[in-house]
């Protein structure tokens, strides 16, 4: 390892423990707690999905090391508390550094046997895929994806992490802790929009087969992290879904006697986004079935991501240990706060258009979160700013709208 590294990991380590050690780290946590378990606790705020390239103020982004596996956790590190020093609403930094495994998958977003077919206008960022998905043949090429445990490279990240950090941060190792199992966001890709929406009226047998041979696929690749150890508690500061953090007493936060974690010790997650202008009935048909049994192997799941679900309630509450629910900057929220009262977690989703304008406009971004907050008083709220596209290369807006986001919810705490 380079020396310059050690030192300018080090250092940056020393940074991280003394904001990890604050005590409102502590009272974060449980504030989160409180949230997740549903008691009663002002909105939450987090911000996720940045567009970091537009954010390095100062050069406070800038990586120095060399070594490609120190500028990884470098980057970790910079980013981090970047974060902290000008938009960190209610994050969490917790005074440790994780060792996590090397293996995989650990998304939807795997080698299925299917290969997707784009079609890229010059210049342009729209992407439409071909529909490669034509017959009950074409849906039965689906198959489970390799699940692979590096171990060795994993005990070799471990102390690489441990040497660096040696008397400035402890490092913990930790398996898998969330996963994101949203078969349609890959299946799409598959199957193309026009062509799903026109085969569920005239050849469901396809649309089923598809799902069921997908979900087989991700229920088996479950089976094999777990049987091969690979799968940590899911109790802690990581998100969770499109939402916020997972703190919460219904999970474990460690297994005692070394136990090996199984799905039932972590959050689970679903989300049916390119149904979001389906009918409930044919959400819950083409969707959500095929969904439920997946989520229901985790111990509190989460449901949603960009589509609106206001409408969806009663098909949702047929999710046995479901916990949070998005309601996204399309949905009506007057109706979401009705439906979900204090029974879930209301993960509103601001808009972050309006970080994008040609004028940057404070007094809105204010005006919209009060009447948001007044709106969902009776809920159980977390604030989850995401898909921030651009700033128009002005990261101060993002340090702005969090500014302001924290005094929204202070002032109507």
């Amino acid at each position: 390892m380079i020396e310059k590294d050690r030192k300018i990991l080090r250092e940056l380590g020393r940074i991280k423990a003394e904001i990890g050690n604050l005590p409102c780290q502590a009272e974060r946590f449980e504030l989160w707690r409180k949230l997740n378990d549903l008691e009663p606790v002002r909105p939450l705020v987090w911000i996720n999905e940045v567009p970091w390239h537009e954010m390095n103020w100062n050069d406070e982004l800038t990586l120095r090391c060399e070594d490609p596996f120190c500028r990884g956790v470098e980057w970790g590190l910079r980013s981090e508390i970047y974060q902290w020093n000008h938009f960190q609403g209610d994050m969490i930094v917790e005074p440790v550094v994780y060792a996590g495994i090397t293996g995989g998958p650990t998304s939807s977003y795997a080698d299925y046997g299917i290969e997707e077919k784009r079609q890229e206008a010059a210049g342009a960022q729209d992407v439409r895929f071909i529909p490669v998905i034509r017959t009950l043949e074409d849906a039965d090429r689906i198959r489970t994806p390799r699940v692979w445990y590096d171990r060795m490279a994993t005990e070799r990240n471990a102390a690489m992490l441990a040497d660096i950090f040696d008397g400035v941060l402890p490092v913990v190792r930790r398996g898998i802790v969330h996963q994101w199992h949203a078969p349609w966001d890959q299946m799409i890709h598959w199957y193309g929009i026009e062509q799903l929406y026109a085969d569920m009226y005239d050849r469901p047998q396809l649309v089923h087969r598809l799902a069921s041979n997908f979900a087989r696929a991700l229920h088996e690749v479950l089976d094999e992290q777990e049987r091969l150890g690979m799968l940590d508690v899911g109790n802690g500061n990581y998100r969770i879904g499109s939402g916020g953090l997972g703190v919460t007493r219904a999970l474990p936060s460690r297994l005692e006697g070394g136990r090996p974690a199984a799905p039932k010790h972590q959050w689970g997650c679903s989300t049916g986004q390119i149904f979001s202008e389906v009918s409930p009935e044919m959400h819950e048909e083409f969707c959500l079935q095929y969904e439920r049994p997946l989520m229901e192997r985790f111990g509190l799941s989460y449901y949603g991501c960009c589509e609106p679900l206001h409408h969806k309630m009663r098909i949702l509450r047929s999710i046995r240990n479901l916990r949070k629910i998005s309601v996204s900057p399309w949905a009506d929220v007057d109706r979401a706060s009705e439906e979900i009262g204090t029974d879930y977690v209301f993960s509103y989703k601001p808009n972050p258009a309006l970080l994008a304008m040609d004028d940057w406009q404070p007094d809105l971004v204010r005006c919209t979160l009060s009447d948001a907050v007044r709106r969902v008083r009776a809920n159980r709220v977390e604030i989850i700013l995401k898909d921030i596209t651009t700033v128009r290369g002005e990261p101060q807006r993002l340090w702005e709208w969090a500014a302001i986001a924290r005094e929204v919810v202070l002032e109507n705490a």
